[in-house]
Parts: C-alpha cells; structure tokens; sequence
C-alpha cells in the first residue's frame, strides 16, 4: 500500500520530478507525460461516473478501471531495465486487458449495428465517456511515441489503453441507449 506522509517536495519547482525507480527526469519527459495522460483519463472516467450516478450498471466496471489505471500510470512511472530491481514493480497484465474484452463484447452484443459514425453527444454522461474515451486516445498515443522513441514498455500497456478507448466508445452508446439513442453524424447537414 502506498502511504503518502508528504504531499509536496519541491522537486518540482526546477521542472523536474522523480519515477517510481526513484530516477530523476523533467516534467515534460515524454514518458511523464504518458502517465499524466493516463491520470487525466481517469479523472475524466471520475466525472463520467458522477454523470452516471452510483448504482448504475457500468458503474463497477468504471470502478475497476480507474483502479486499473493507476495500475498502468504505476507501470508506466518505473522503467524496465535489464537490472533486477529491489521489489517487482506493478505491472498491467494480459488479464486486465481480457476483462475490458469481455466488457466490450457484453455491452456491445445489446446494442444496434453502426450505420453512421456518431457524434461524441447525448446524454451528460455519455457526453462524459467520450471525453475520456479522447483523452485516453491521447494516452495512447504518448505511449506509442515513447515506444516509437526507444523506451522498453510493457506491451500490455499499449494494449489496454488501445482496448479501453473501445470500451469507453461502447459505454457512451450504452448510456445514451435509454435517453434516445445515438447521435448520427450526418455528412454535409447543414452546407
């Protein structure tokens, strides 16, 4: 368990911050960036489950995925290096990626085939859960260019976050299922 005693240490007020392995970096070092991404997603996951309001049906799902994240920023803050390290650090694993699956495909066998690409709108909540579903793309994408820069990374990390983008897009046409529905986009509307 972590225990926090502290809450600032003024590493920061020169720009620079330490990782999990206790290595210093810059704030804006592309891999604390990914991880910062990674905490937005799941404050925009925090507001999205108070639009849904507890006791919803996704709502344990959301639940576990916020947990689930700091899992991920956890994995993400402690670099792999060939050297054994003092404690086994956390890592995101396949299983966690399996449950977003089986998430997905529950969720989506009760809803209606695409015909259209969708507007990111409805319901608050939906409304919600494709600004997480955005900025967890964004994530995503930080990761793939700290990949695409050399940094060894878990590749179950890039998978999850690949998959809860998913997630998220289905999740935001389940919540809006009840109120009406999807909202289509309609190419070339209003020329």
């Amino acid at each position: 368990m972590v225990r926090l005693t502290k809450i600032y240490t003024r590493t920061g007020d020169a720009g620079r911050t330490r990782l999990g392995d206790m290595s210093e970096t810059v704030k804006h070092d592309l891999r604390v960036e990914a991880y910062g991404d990674v905490d937005e997603t799941n404050s925009s996951l925090g507001l999205a489950r108070a639009a849904l309001g507890s006791g919803h049906p996704l709502d344990a799902e959301l639940a576990r995925v916020q947990n689930d994240l700091f899992d991920l920023g956890a994995d993400l803050c402690v670099p792999e290096k060939d050297t054994s390290p003092d404690y086994p650090p956390l890592r995101v694993t396949p299983a966690q990626v399996d449950f977003l699956e089986s998430v997905i495909d529950r969720l989506n066998a009760d809803l209606e085939a695409l015909n259209s690409f969708i507007l990111p709108a409805g319901t608050e909540a939906a409304a919600r859960l494709h600004v997480a579903r955005t900025v967890c793309r964004r994530a995503e994408r930080k990761v793939s260019a700290l990949i695409a820069h050399g940094a060894r990374i878990n590749p179950d990390v890039l998978k999850y976050l690949n998959r809860l983008s998913d997630l998220l897009f289905v999740m935001a046409r389940t919540a809006n299922k009840d109120a009406g529905g999807d909202v289509l986009w309609v190419p070339g509307k209003d020329r």
